[in-house]
This record gives structure tokens, C-alpha cells and sequence, in this order.
């Protein structure tokens, strides 16, 4: 299944992909959540639901990306792998290499990005005027379907709900002012994902998928998943022991080289530029550059 979160009359709903068109599950079966996080909570009784509601469901929409909104509106968290590619690690400069240790990771390096961060699948990406070091990185998303703790690395797939794509966009100066990367990688709209979840069933290694990243159709990252330093059942062996995973959650498994900030230049991501990332078997991305003006508020 594809399992999509569009706009009908204002509002998000769950939908699921059927040729051209968007069927809505909530129409098909009252029983199927709007929600995406509620979907997913209701576990693989819920999903047969939504594949019934698929294949037989009445009140669709055509496909259109301007009604798509990201596929999990507001994860419970969003987790991330730092330099899980060698390529990556390789592409650093000496005196990086020699601040992480001067090796490659003997264990996940694992960052968070904000749950606010989400936007959708063909939004606008803010670009903001407190810095101009604004990166790219394209991801394969896991998305967890199943509540668990502890789980050891033979049982990791039993968790996963499906894949999706994200893009963990990045703001390199902030980034770098903290051991922490959070404050670099969380601000508003810097965490574009989708344009759906295909569920575990449909894909049967996702770690043999190409992802290409370009901006305004020049490729700066062209790698694939096999090539993880950790697996997708080592990052969720690794993860799950230290805390509980719910349904909804996102694990950004790591980039390969290709990065702005450490080319020739540092060609960083300018407004009116569009970014992409394909990654096959799901899909793609894709997020024009707009400038964050300073807007603030009090709601």
C-alpha cells in the first residue's frame, strides 16, 4: 500500500493510493482514523483495513501533489543517524574527521530533529534570514508501526509500518555551534517528508534503493541504501534499548556524500531553487526555496 495524508475541504485525511487516484479511508470505513499516527496505532488489523478500504473504497480524488501534506503530520519523534555512509564520513575535511574521533562511528550516532520541523511532500521550504549555510540531505525515512522496547536486531522489521522519503534539511552554522546538531537540523519546514508510506510489504530491501538528490535538476547525491555503516535493524536494536518506540515515529537513516558544505564553494540552497529527492520505489520529493522573512508570534 501507498498511504497518503492530503487536504479535502480544508482538512487532512488518511488516504491511500490507487492508480491516479486518492482514495479516502475514513469514507471507505468509518472505523479507518483520519489520522495518520491513529492509523498507524491501530496496528496490522488497522492496515488490512486500509488495504480493504483501497481496493474497494467509492469516494475518491484525483491525485493532485498540491493536496498531499506530509504522510505523518506531526510524528511522536523524529530520530536521525549521523554519518552513516562512509562516503559521507570520507567527504569531511581532516580537522571534522579529527573532532568525531579521526574514525569512522563504532556505534550509531543518533540526533533528534523537532516534530515541528515537519512539512509537506511539495511545500515550501524556509529558508531563514539568520543564516545563509542552508544544506540538503536526502533520506530514507522508516516509519514505526509497532510499540516496542528492546528489540534485537532479528525481530527489527516486525516493527515497521513502511518507508518513506525525508529530507533533513539543515542550517550547517548553527549546526556546528553545539555538540548537539538539534538546534541545526529543527527549525520550521526543514524536515519535508513523504509522498507516502509504502508499507514493509511492498518493498522487500530497503536497503538496496537508489536515492538521487538534485537542486534545480543538477545531482549532488546519487547513492545507495545497501551502504549504511548500520542497518535499518541495527538503528532500531540500537534506538529501542535506550527508549520506548511508538507507531508514528520516523527514523532519517543517514546520507552519503554530496552535501553543500563540504563542496567546492559551498553552493548552499538559495530562494527560488527546488530541491529534490527520488528514492525508488517510493517516489519523490520535492521542495522549492522560499526566504523565512523573521515572522514571529503569540497564538
Amino acid at each position: 500500500m501507498k498511504l497518503v495524508t492530503y487536504i479535502s475541504n480544508g482538512h487532512p485525511r488518511t488516504g491511500g493510493l490507487r492508480g491516479e487516484t486518492i482514495v479516502d479511508l475514513n469514507a471507505a470505513d468509518p472505523a479507518i482514523p483520519t489520522n495518520m499516527v491513529d492509523l498507524l496505532n491501530g496496528g496490522d488489523a488497522m492496515l488490512t483495513k486500509a488495504d480493504a478500504a483501497i481496493k474497494l473504497g467509492q469516494k475518491t480524488v484525483e491525485y493532485d501533489p498540491n493536496r498531499l501534506l506530509s504522510p505523518i503530520l506531526m510524528p511522536p519523534k523524529i530520530l536521525a543517524v549521523g554519518l552513516n555512509y562512509m562516503d559521507h564520513f570520507d567527504e569531511l575535511p581532516a580537522p571534522v574527521k579529527q573532532r568525531v574521533g579521526g574514525k569512522p562511528p563504532d556505534r550509531p550516532i543518533i540526533f533528534n530533529k523537532q516534530n515541528t520541523s515537519v512539512t509537506g511532500p511539495y511545500s515550501p521550504v524556509k529558508r531563514p534570514i539568520e543564516s545563509k549555510e542552508f544544506d540538503w540531505e536526502g533520506e530514507l525515512g522508516v516509519v514505526i508501526g509497532k510499540t516496542c522496547r528492546r528489540v534485537k536486531a532479528d525481530r527489527a522489521f516486525d516493527v515497521i509500518a513502511g518507508y518513506t522519503i525525508v529530507n533533513d534539511l539543515t542550517i550547517r552554522d548553527w549546526q556546528k555551534a553545539t555538540p548537539t546538531m538539534t538546534m541545526g537540523k529543527s527549525w520550521d519546514t526543514h524536515c519535508p517528508m513523504g509522498p507516502c508510506i509504502v508499507t514493509r510489504d511492498e518493498i522487500e530491501d530497503p536497503e538496496d534503493l537508489r536515492v538521487v538528490l538534485s537542486v534545480d535538476g543538477k545531482v549532488h547525491q546519487d547513492f545507495n541504501t545497501g551502504d549504511m555503516l548500520f542497518n535499518i535493524a541495527t538503528q532500531i536494536e540500537h534506538l529501542s534499548t535506550a527508549f520506548t518506540l511508538v507507531p508514528g515515529d520516523v527514523i532519517a537513516t543517514g546520507t552519503s556524500a554530496g552535501v553543500a558544505t563540504f563542496q567546492p564553494g559551498q553552493p548552499y540552497l538559495q530562494e527560488g531553487q527546488t530541491c529534490r529527492v527520488e528514492i525508488e520505489r517510493i517516489g519523490f520529493i520535492e521542495n522549492k526555496v522560499e526566504l523565512d522573512e523573521g515572522e514571529h508570534f503569540i497564538r
